[in-house]
């Protein structure tokens, strides 16, 4: 197995990871009450999740 010669500095090593990060969530409408919640995820604002009502949220 190869092995570098000499070893890397920590802002190279900092340069290939800079696009290694996490980006925002991409949020959906819900069809429902219109509030913005993440895909896949249940409202927090209505309890819907796809046309059914999963939690029971008093307002």
């Amino acid at each position: 197995m190869a092995h570098p010669k000499r070893q890397h500095s920590k802002s190279r090593t900092n340069k290939r990871r800079s696009h290694n990060k996490i980006g925002e969530p991409t949020l959906a409408e819900c069809d429902n009450c219109g509030a913005l919640h993440r895909y896949h995820h249940i409202c927090k604002e209505c309890g819907y999740y796809r046309g059914r009502q999963i939690l029971n949220v008093n307002k």
